[in-house]
């Protein structure tokens, strides 16, 4: 009996202090709850305030309000991914940045301005391909492919564009008057990975730069040189007619030119109801291409991850009709005219927006999509395609006109009749 009732005694003692010590955690955790201002739910961790942003900032970044990186030379602005999202400049910008990321998009854009007799300093980039259309300006191009050490150099103007394998050392020189604005495409939904050619000289011990370029003077000679305060990426040195004499801008053979080249503006157009289009873009056979442009088309179908460019002109209040893409994410920069743009993605969500001078957008692939012109003034853009293959699309008017119309009438529950005042594809 006084074994039982000491072990009843040692129960009720530790049932007490443990009740004990479950309270003192209870109002400690309380108390801090209050002071952090944090609100008990039931969560099983609070959720902090999100902010709400517009599902349309997946397809659409104002690129005006976004950060400019300015040089000596001239100045960039990006609609990218970042790892740090503390460098996004707000929320719309980071939700665009997070949706070329998360849909694999093998995409990012910037806009370069060059000012006259700037450089885009020479470099490479580590991670992807560049694509560029020459919106303003004069341009002397230079290009450095790798093994054979060929060195092509080709003048540009607006209207063309230009292309650079990864990896593939290149410089954007400014050879007119005014400023060089060019709309670029690079082939990574990563952050861009890029070396100047000044910065890789400077991070070189000067013993094996000396021992690698073999200078008159050498290690000494190499130490002569001085690395600049500012980021020279795109350089205008203030002496620059006391550093520089003897300027020559040589034009390389046509058929080491046009791998990186492309008559863009002198090519043939393809009309369609509303609008126009012309095409950077691989041809199987180069059919429908000349000479000149078949060697870019295999160019491009040679290269890993290449993209296809285009420009769009929709005429004004017409329209660039719904359609999406098999192989193939959009991205496009609206260089002149305003209009509309609508997405409908997977789930049947749709978003429609408004778009001005200066704005890039996003179609994922596979999602449908159509542009509208708004203004009095065409609606013109130019646009980048994720495949150096042949680009497949499907329009709406395609699908749903090839579509037999008794499956149409069951889908609508609408009488199969009604479907005869949809006129019907043209039989091939």
């Amino acid at each position: 009996m006084k074994v039982f009732l000491v072990c009843l005694l040692a129960c009720v003692i530790t049932t007490a202090i443990g009740v004990l010590v479950l309270s003192l955690v209870y109002v400690k955790n309380t108390a801090f709850m209050k002071d952090t201002g944090i609100k008990d739910n039931g969560a099983s961790s609070p959720k902090p305030d999100e902010k709400s942003v517009d599902m349309k900032f997946q397809f659409l970044n104002h690129l005006g309000k976004s950060k400019v990186y300015t040089y000596p030379g001239g100045e960039i602005q990006w609609a990218r991914f970042r790892n740090d999202v503390n460098e996004y400049q707000s929320d719309e910008e980071m939700e665009f940045g997070k949706s070329i990321n998360n849909h694999r998009s093998k995409m990012t854009f910037g806009t370069l301005r060059i000012k006259s007799k700037g450089l885009r300093a020479p470099h490479w980039h580590f991670n992807a391909n560049e694509h560029g259309y020459l919106l303003q300006g004069t341009a002397w191009i230079g290009v450095i492919h790798a093994d054979d050490n060929v060195i092509t150099t080709y003048n540009v103007t607006a209207g063309q564009v230009i292309f650079f394998p990864r990896n593939t050392v290149h410089w954007i020189k400014n050879v007119g008057s005014e400023d060089c604005v060019f709309l670029l495409f690079f082939t990574t939904h990563e952050e861009l990975q890029t070396l100047d050619v000044d910065d890789a000289f400077f991070s070189t011990p000067e013993d094996i730069a000396a021992r690698a370029l073999k200078p008159q003077g050498g290690v000494n000679f190499i130490r002569t040189f001085k690395k600049q305060v500012e980021d020279q990426a795109i350089n205008l040195p203030p002496n620059l007619n006391e550093l520089v004499q003897n300027a020559t801008y040589v034009q390389s053979p046509d058929n080491l030119v046009w791998r990186y080249f492309y008559n863009l503006k002198g090519s043939a157009e393809y009309h369609f109801p509303g609008g126009i289009f012309q095409w950077a873009r691989y041809r199987i056979n180069g059919a429908g291409l000349n000479e000149t442009e078949k060697i870019f088309s295999e160019s491009l179908n040679k290269h890993e991850n290449t993209l296809t460019l285009a420009t769009l002109r929709i005429f004004s209040n017409e329209l660039g009709q719904p359609h999406f893409h098999f192989n193939a994410n959009e991205m496009g920069y609206v260089i002149s005219g305003c209009g509309q743009a609508g997405v409908i993605l997977s789930s049947g969500v749709t978003t429609s927006f408004n778009i001005g001078i200066g704005d890039v957008i996003f179609f994922p692939v596979g999602t449908q999509h159509y542009l509208k012109s708004i203004c009095d003034e065409d609606l013109f853009l130019i646009l980048a395609y994720s495949t150096g293959n042949q680009l497949e699309t499907l329009r709406m008017n395609d699908y749903f006109r090839g579509t037999a119309d008794h499956i149409l009438a069951q889908l609508f529950s609408k009488e199969q009749a009604e479907f005869n005042k949809f006129p019907r594809a043209a039989k091939k």
